[in-house]
């Protein structure tokens, strides 16, 4: 049977989507300054280019730049809560695959 998660705590996992929705507000804040520059270089390059460009440009950076920070919010949220270490995994002995910390590969 694998082990509960920390997660499995309501006081736990409301701490960790606070920390996350935190992360994810200072996130959009970055984004939206990245964003604003990106456009003022683009607008002071004196390039002639279409407001197309511009549309696709802040929602290029901005899109990939939010989808990002969600990804490696939801890592940090899972690898601070203990949530990676409550995984069992069944085929760990089968597959030779142990951390002792040693190399053993190399042997």
């Amino acid at each position: 049977m694998p082990p509960k998660s920390p997660l499995d705590d309501p006081e736990q996992a409301a701490f960790a989507w606070a920390r996350y929705k935190r992360i994810m507000r200072f996130m959009l804040l970055v984004t939206i300054i990245v964003v604003a520059a990106a456009m003022a270089a683009i607008f002071w390059s004196e390039a002639e280019v279409s407001p197309h460009f511009f549309i696709a440009v802040a929602l290029g950076i901005g899109l990939t730049m939010l989808l990002a920070s969600a990804l490696m919010g939801l890592v940090f949220l899972s690898n601070g809560t203990g949530h990676d270490e409550s995984i069992h995994n069944p085929l760990a002995d089968e597959d030779g695959w142990h951390d002792s910390g040693e190399d053993d590969w190399r042997r």
